[in-house]
């Protein structure tokens, strides 16, 4: 029995790990602190029982278990949560949650739980039939004919003859992301679940993956004029998650299979020319969340990392993105939002400079007037008497 144990608090990973070990000693526990690792995990493993938390980095647990039904539909989840609201116990078991843990967990109901998934797991291996494993092997074969044929490579003695038969039309999606992080595992994940089931709705096909950094859709849509809707659909689901640059292009009606390779390379090309436009998409909503953030805790902690972390980008991207937004570098901004925050300060309360310094985020008040004077051509206390210098860029 395979158990995925997703939380981002390292004591409760490491607690729940050694209940259900000492329990059952020769199940394979997986530990993620984030719905990036748990989706390279589910990736690699057979996973059978996910316990995941509801507040995780990335991707909240509910949303995270939505995502992943579609291409893991057999998996167990429980949801384990320091709330202990209605709401979440209801959304979980809507989404097909099995149980719904409040923290701390008690042993007992742990491994209960743990059992009688376990159970069920067992009992639905054995109901599976021959016919079913063909089916997946068959599933699993054509996609991997149809990926190295998309790519130009030698198919060998296999052919595409049933492609042809079964998609006499088609259309072609890929979505291309430009990652500066090596990790796209949740990403990646996210992609291809969201396009598998928007492909499902709209008619007959799958995804495969070209690389890591490029997903292939084929799809024989039930309605030609339905291109467009599921393009503008995916779109905005991959605007809402991804938060790497990415893009999503488009080709068809197709009726020659043959040409699809050719086709590949002209759609990769088409990402390639659309320089910064999808940037935008992803990249604008991450600032834009950025600043809000900025703007709500410019007295706490405000390093580059820190806020590049909240919205999941790289220090050195996140820095050339905010510049490229706002057309101020993030260091520079920081300081005007602080400096602007302690001139209404100075003139609208009686705040003694170090009280002023410290709202504003500063601890060291000589800092502060080192900053306030470099930045306004006047310190603090001068500013306060009616001596406003000429503010510096």
């Amino acid at each position: 029995m395979n158990i995925l144990i997703a939380d981002d608090e390292s004591v409760i990973r490491q607690g729940i790990k050694r209940t259900i070990e000492q329990a059952y000693p020769s199940y394979a526990i997986h530990l993620a602190s984030s719905t990036e690792e748990a989706a390279a995990i589910l990736q690699e493993q057979p996973v059978d029982i996910v316990l995941t938390d509801i507040l995780m980095p990335g991707m909240d647990g509910l949303e995270f278990m939505r995502i992943s039904k579609r291409k893991h539909p057999q998996m167990k989840w429980v949801v384990i949560s320091a709330h202990s609201e209605f709401a979440y116990a209801q959304k979980a078991v809507k989404l097909g949650a099995k149980d719904y843990l409040l923290k701390p967990i008690g042993k007992k109901k742990l491994i209960e739980c743990v059992e009688t998934l376990a159970d069920e797991a067992r009992a639905e291996r054995q109901r599976m039939k021959e016919g079913k494993l063909l089916q997946g092997s068959i599933g699993y074969l054509r996609e991997a004919v149809f990926q190295r044929h998309a790519l130009g490579l030698d198919t060998g003695k296999l052919d595409v003859t049933p492609f042809v038969e079964n998609y006499p039309h088609f259309h072609l999606y890929m979505v291309q992301m430009e990652a500066e992080r090596k990790k796209t595992h949740l990403e990646h994940f996210i992609i291809e679940n969201v396009l598998s089931e928007l492909i499902e709705r709209s008619g007959l096909g799958f995804v495969v993956s070209l690389d890591r950094q490029s997903l292939l859709g084929l799809v024989k849509l039930n309605r030609e004029d339905e291109a467009g809707g599921l393009e503008e659909e995916l779109l905005s689901h991959l605007r809402r998650y991804i938060k790497v640059p990415f893009h999503v292009i488009r080709s068809g009606p197709h009726q020659d299979f043959g040409q699809v390779p050719e086709e590949v390379a002209k759609l990769r090309q088409a990402a390639a020319g659309q320089g910064n436009e999808c940037v935008k998409s992803s990249g604008d909503k991450a600032i834009e969340v950025a600043l809000q953030y900025i703007r709500a805790h410019y007295a706490d902690d405000l390093s580059l990392e820190k806020v590049a972390s909240v919205v999941f980008l790289t220090p050195v991207y996140f820095s050339q993105l905010f510049k490229q937004k706002t057309g101020q570098g993030y260091k520079e901004y920081v300081i005007s939002l602080r400096m602007e925050q302690a001139k209404r300060l100075l003139l609208n309360s009686e705040l003694k400079l170090a009280d002023v310094a410290e709202q504003i985020g500063y601890q060291d008040v000589r800092h502060f007037t080192q900053v306030f004077r470099k930045k306004c051509s006047v310190t603090p206390t001068e500013y306060r008497q009616g001596k406003y210098g000429e503010v510096k860029k």
